[in-house]
């Protein structure tokens, strides 16, 4: 999971700023843009959180998937090591995108919060200009989470959990999928598993069909969670859909659609070749230590 938000985090902020921010223009330009105000710093925005808490969410979507499939596998063919079938796959896929929600929203609306702040905090330029849009709010994830929580509740910690429950479920269906498929694909007949070359190819691959998959909801999910830090232009998740649609067309579901597209290739890559050189390692641990 660190490996994945370290490997994609700047292009996150990129997409970030082109699906809920203004006056970016295409993806080369919103590069230029952060960089020459923010300078590198900027790409890193709102990265400290979701690389603290990216190890729990992590281990709950890839535990809930894979355990999801021994369970299916014990119950249909009386076996937990049986090779899972497509149907099993589908299924495990969609609870670990259901169950992911629950953890991810809050670590994604703080996240975005964060980089859609262009401005450094400090007292006095809070006291200057605290609702003018761009102007800081908040001093940092501890800060922008408790903000949130005080001023909006609950209901506000979960903002775009809707969007983002349209967003993962076919979107982890487009990432496990690909990823097992691929991987058989490219593993020589004869392996035990594949080796690192190949989990990074196919990690790579489904990173990118699952978030060109997803970009759409991606976008109004963008929306939802950047809304309210200086005012509530959306109702809910629908009304959101509608007023992009009506103020800038069915194009508006396709921006980062790029920068998702490239930006998950070396993210997923990373994610699923530590998720599964870790497990060898501590396989490997076990079995030394218990002979």
């Amino acid at each position: 999971g660190i490996a994945s938000v370290v490997a994609g985090h700047p292009l996150d902020t990129v997409k970030t700023r082109l699906q809920a921010g203004q006056g970016y223009g295409n993806t080369l330009k919103c590069v230029l843009t952060v960089y020459r105000n923010e300078s590198v710093t900027g790409f890193f925005k709102g990265m400290s959180f979701p690389l603290a808490s990216i190890g729990i969410y992590s281990s709950v979507v890839f535990g809930v998937y894979s355990n999801t499939l021994r369970f299916l596998s014990q119950l249909r063919h009386g076996d937990a090591a049986t090779t899972p079938s497509l149907a099993d796959m589908t299924v495990a896929s969609l609870v670990a995108g259901v169950l992911s929600v629950g953890i991810g929203t809050p670590v994604e609306l703080v996240k975005i919060r964060l980089q859609m702040q262009t401005q450094p905090y400090t007292k006095e330029s809070v006291k200057l200009k605290s609702t003018a849009p761009g102007s800081p709010v908040y001093r940092g994830p501890i800060h922008c989470f408790r903000t949130i929580l005080q001023k909006e509740g609950i209901a506000g910690v979960y903002r775009g959990n809707v969007a983002m429950l349209l967003r993962d479920v076919p979107g982890y269906y487009a990432y496990f999928i690909p990823y097992a498929m691929f991987c058989d694909w490219i593993t020589p007949d004869g392996s035990i598993s594949p080796n690192p070359s190949s989990i990074w190819v196919a990690g790579g691959v489904a990173g990118a069909v699952s978030w060109a998959v997803c970009t759409p909801m991606d976008v109004v999910k963008s929306r939802l969670q950047a809304d309210g830090v200086y005012l509530n232009q959306y109702k809910g998740t629908l009304d959101c859909m509608l007023q992009s649609y009506q103020n800038e067309g069915v194009k508006v579901f396709f921006r980062g659609l790029m920068v998702n597209t490239v930006r998950g290739f070396p993210s997923s890559a990373a994610m699923f070749l530590g998720y599964e050189l870790s497990l060898k390692a501590m396989k490997r641990c076990q079995t030394e230590t218990n002979p």
